[in-house]
């Protein structure tokens, strides 16, 4: 199993023979700001952060290099920083490839997928799908303390010839990521943790602490972390990051940069 970290959440998976791109957003830096959704549904705490435009690095590789060889697209949510999404008519994946069979949550995010052109829209089931030799499981995210800002999806890569990896999506620490890890052990766990918060929604993804009690109830597992340094309502970045999980001990993780990869 390979993963390369992309940019913020957008990971390259090569697990069992297949390409699987994660959370596809491909704009430009500087292309998006809170202040600049319709309606502005969501509020940073601090005012200042509502116009700093995201993503704020350009992408480490080509569009086409990131795009090459993918065999499936897999979307969490259909979130502007996890897919590129148009203002103008709610179209999303315009750099995408649509002829590549994309794996989303629910028939609500398939029904704006085939509306953006995507030819083979899958919707993952909660008792797992093939692809090639490996099942796919769909688990349970919350996307907030306060109140979810929709919902979202995790994911469980199963195959006989790599290991398990979770990848738990837009969440917080809560009940059901600990019974996720429980029930299937995974040896390689991706978490969204630069603590970006919301005031209608509170701490939508990890923290350090969130972290900290993952670390604790999968010690047999690696951390792969990741969703850093690119959107402007985080609370925490890679440095901010790095000296919290000193402070609590947690020693089993990965934080590539942008452009990294890291091999299992």
């Amino acid at each position: 199993m390979k993963l390369t970290q992309i940019r913020s959440a957008t990971n390259r998976l090569e697990y069992a023979g297949k390409t699987f791109l994660i959370d596809p957003w491909l704009s430009p830096k500087h292309t998006l700001s809170f202040a600049g959704i319709p309606g502005m549904p969501y509020h940073t705490l601090d005012p200042v952060q509502e116009q700093l435009m995201m993503p704020f690095f350009d992408l480490p590789f080509s569009r086409e290099a990131i795009l090459k060889d993918v065999d499936y697209y897999i979307i969490t949510h259909l979130h502007p920083d996890h897919i590129d999404i148009s203002m103008d008519d709610g179209t999303v994946g315009a750099p995408l490839h649509k002829d590549v069979p994309v794996i989303c949550q629910n028939e609500e995010d398939a029904s704006v997928l085939r509306r953006s052109g995507f030819h083979k829209v899958i919707v993952l089931p909660r008792e797992g799908m093939l692809f090639g030799d490996t099942k796919l499981t769909k688990v349970p995210a919350l996307h907030g303390t306060i109140h979810p800002a929709g919902q979202a999806m995790g994911v469980v890569f199963e195959s006989a010839s790599e290991k398990t990896f979770y990848l738990s999506g837009d969440t917080i620490w809560y009940e059901s990521v600990r019974e996720t890890i429980h029930t299937f052990k995974p040896e390689l766990i991706a978490l969204n943790c630069c603590a970006a918060e919301t005031r209608e929604n509170g701490r939508l993804i990890m923290g350090a602490e969130d972290v900290w009690s993952v670390s604790l109830a999968a010690p047999q597992a690696r951390l792969y972390l990741t969703h850093l340094d690119n959107v402007s309502h985080a609370s925490l970045t890679r440095h901010s990051l790095t000296g919290r999980l000193m402070h609590y001990g947690v020693m089993n993780y990965d934080m590539p940069a942008d452009g990294e990869s890291r091999v299992y």
